[in-house]
């Protein structure tokens, strides 16, 4: 196990151990960590399609150092300009980074809040809207393609609040983030945006956190940009090739969650001080997103509630982030108990909170490395466009025909899926409704009950962010999901300037579009709708159902109805 006091890594395989140090020992014969760096596309696949031009990451941050006295010049005018917000407009890459630095970190005294807007539940989008004022706060929009349909939306919505509050465009109250030449870049440019940070093309959006795409929201949160690239390229040094693989901080986490997941523990726990609890949503769309294609891929777990090790199988990995001086006796007695009953774990120490900037090299590092593993290809995401495409197709009926396609399939319970629940298998719940205090505690039960009732391994979205993050995984990778669609009722609306159709519409139009993709795979899936009080409604979800299931179900499907009414009956 590494070894340098710079990596802070301590590992706990037990029997486990000797078949990750055999793969350590590969890769230093075969290079590996070497190819990575030379960019060899022949780590993952033959054809050097997205994986030659995605490899920007592993030098962003020595690029941007240049940049930081502009960042924090630019973000001192925002400051001065007396601007009171900031509002993000962007999605899973775009959004998720600058999420993780909102929730760890907060402003720093005089500068503005920051809001990250990664939804189109009315109910979220009039929160926002709600909380600040339009004529003191600065919109960021966030989009690697400069077409995200939320994006766009969302600047509908908001250019209109924000020309009627200063009577003009009020094009100076918005920035742009996205790659050269895309058509939010010749938009900033038509409506006088303050600035467009162009971003490098050669970083996927889940890579792009150390990028312009991370940076400029932290500088406008006031954080040290200098201290964050720093730790960044520190833990870059520690994973160049002359670092031996089981010296090599990144080499070796992604060889343990290659090795571990291929051979069957293919849920990566993440374990997080409660500080720094926010990374494992970055984490997820990385792993997901990266590794869920071709029947293969990891399973990210992320704000699980914890649970005493009798709850867990023997398809776990947990990889715990402790974060020196914060509230961590709970969170340190529940590892010591796993790594008593043998369960794999990797300790990973934060030093400070800036720690997060290394944390995230080393886990772009260990997903590339896990990738090569897997035999899959760690920087496309094949099945992403699915979902927006039957998106798409729903607005084009809703334009056409007025109204949401009649949704035949009959609604379901939990039962539906706790029937076919088992070793291996994990629960996502889709959750599209508005993120609150209360929502998260209800679905933090309902996961707690899962865990320890039912011994189910849970994951959780709120839609439709997990499009972008947990998505891919969820329709690519291996068949072990069941989907709950939780979905509350829309209103009030908002509408959405230009467009004949409403958030509340586009909302409902993507959760019937990844509904249908999901059917297409044959995964399991069930959709709940939850009404006008969700939280209190979430609650009620495991009572038993004597609906019949959705046809979420594949071959199996008149068995498990057949197996529902019957427990019905019983009841």
């Amino acid at each position: 196990m590494p070894k340098e006091p710079m990596t802070r890594m301590y590992v706990n395989l037990g029997a486990l151990h000797g078949t990750v140090e055999a793969a350590l020992h590969e890769m230093a014969l075969t290079r590996l960590v070497a190819r990575l760096w030379s960019k060899d596309h022949q780590l993952w696949k033959p054809e050097p399609t997205e994986i030659a031009n995605r490899l920007g990451w592993l030098t962003v941050a020595e690029q941007l150092r240049e940049k930081v006295g502009p960042l924090q010049s630019f973000a001192q005018t925002v400051r001065s300009a007396g601007f009171r917000d900031v509002v993000l407009l962007g999605m899973g890459g775009s959004s998720l980074g600058p999420e993780v630095f909102r929730c760890t970190f907060g402003s720093m005294r005089g500068f503005p809040r920051l809001w990250v807007l990664d939804s189109t539940v009315p109910g979220f989008v009039r929160q926002v809207t709600k909380a600040i004022n339009p004529a003191k706060t600065l919109f960021i929009l966030a989009s690697k393609s400069g077409g995200t349909i939320e994006v766009m939306s969302l600047y509908a919505h908001f250019s209109g609040l924000v020309a009627k509050a200063r009577k003009n465009t009020g094009g100076a109250q918005f920035i742009a983030i996205t790659d050269p030449g895309t058509s939010l870049g010749a938009l900033a440019h038509e409506r006088g945006f303050r600035i467009t940070f162009t971003n490098p093309p050669d970083i996927g959006g889940r890579y792009s956190v150390l990028s312009y795409f991370g940076l400029v929201p932290a500088a406008l949160l006031g954080l040290d940009v200098q201290m964050l690239l720093d730790r960044g390229i520190e833990m870059a040094q520690a994973c160049r090739p002359g670092i031996p693989p089981d010296q090599n901080p990144g080499a070796y986490l992604g060889a343990v969650m290659g090795i571990l997941g291929r051979s069957g523990r293919d849920k990566v726990t993440i374990v997080a001080s409660p500080r720094i609890n926010s990374f494992g949503l970055w984490a997820e769309q990385l792993l997901a997103e990266s590794t869920g294609k071709e029947g293969k891929g990891l399973i990210p777990v992320a704000q699980e509630p914890l649970a005493p090790p009798d709850a867990y199988g023997n398809d776990r990995l947990f990889v715990y982030l402790r974060l020196e001086g914060d509230a961590n006796a709970e969170s340190d007695k529940h590892v010591k108990a796993l790594e008593r009953a043998g369960q794999p774990v990797v300790r990973l120490a934060l030093r400070d909170a800036y720690d997060l900037a290394a944390e995230f090299f080393r886990w772009e590092f260990a997903t590339a490395i896990a990738g090569h593993y897997l035999g899959i290809h760690p920087f496309d995401q094949p099945n992403v466009q699915e979902s927006k495409e039957n998106t798409g197709r729903v607005l084009d009926y809703v334009k056409t025909q007025g109204q949401l396609p009649r949704n035949d399939a009959p609604e379901s319970g939990v039962d539906t899926l706790l029937s076919q629940a088992g070793p291996g298998r994990y629960l996502a719940i889709l959750a599209y409704l508005t993120p609150s205090s209360k929502a998260d505690a209800a679905i933090k039960t309902l996961r707690k009950t899962l865990l320890t009732k039912h011994h189910l391994t849970t994951t959780a979205g709120y839609g439709p962010r997990y499009l972008h993050s947990t998505g891919q995984l969820h329709k690519g990778g291996p068949n072990s999901g069941l989907f709950l669609q939780l979905i509350e009722d829309m209103k009030p609306d908002v509408a959405i300037p230009g467009q004949p159709y409403t958030f509340g519409t586009l909302a409902q139009a993507q959760a019937v579009g990844d509904f249908q993709s999901l059917q297409a795979r044959h995964r399991t899936v069930v959709r709940v709708r939850l009404g006008s009080r969700a939280a209190q409604s979430i609650k009620k979800v495991l009572k038993p159902s004597r609906k019949r299931a959705t046809a979420g179900a594949h071959a199996s499907k008149k068995r498990v109805s057949k197996r529902v009414r019957k427990r019905g009956r019983k009841r």
